[in-house]
């Protein structure tokens, strides 16, 4: 089993996030090989920013593949510049809050994800990430969600506890989302 991840969107969204949120789960929780990529714009907030995850249950050859079994957009930039990487019968996870492109292709899976409607449902847009993250899983079930809980809650939880619960609901919402597209 391998798999390959593309996130991308702009500088404060999260992208690295959702990337190291799997990561760090695989990695502390599991037998799993793993590898993170990061590639940032030459700004930060606001520039461009996605990051590569491959998660194996052998040694991974490349962190860097060409064609990708799941790519996540959070932009339209992502989409226009990312889709074409999606491998035929992959999937495309897009946030469909600010996603206004229509993607081109027909030959993959299309989700939807209305992330950052969902977030300020919740009152907090920071949380959006997370509503893809749980979408991601909920889809591909990849890793146990309660373990990318907990190392939700381990790693964006230790400096504020007080938002776990609000990390815990975005993310069970997002989860909602992408085990309703599998059906």
């Amino acid at each position: 089993m391998e798999r390959s991840l593309l996130v991308g969107g702009f500088g404060g969204q999260g992208v690295m996030v959702i990337g190291q949120l799997m990561c760090y789960t695989a990695c502390e929780t599991t037998d799993l090989e793993v590898t993170f990529f990061p590639s940032y714009g030459s700004e930060q907030r606001g520039g461009t920013a996605n990051c590569y995850v491959v998660i194996s249950d052998q040694p991974i050859g490349a962190p860097v593949v060409n064609v990708m079994d799941d790519v996540m957009v959070l932009n339209d930039p992502s989409l226009v510049k990312f889709q074409g990487m999606v491998k035929a019968g992959g999937n495309l996870f897009i946030n469909s809050s600010i996603v206004t492109t229509e993607p081109s292709r027909t030959d993959i899976k299309i989700i939807k994800v209305p992330a950052n409607a969902i977030a300020d449902e919740l009152g907090n847009a920071k949380v959006a990430n997370l509503v893809m993250a749980g979408a991601y899983i909920g889809y591909t079930e990849l890793l146990p969600p309660e373990k990318v809980l907990a190392t939700a809650f381990k790693k964006l939880g230790a400096k504020r506890p007080q938002l776990n619960p609000l990390n815990q609901a975005a993310f069970e919402r997002g989860m909602e989302i992408g085990k309703a597209a599998k059906a």
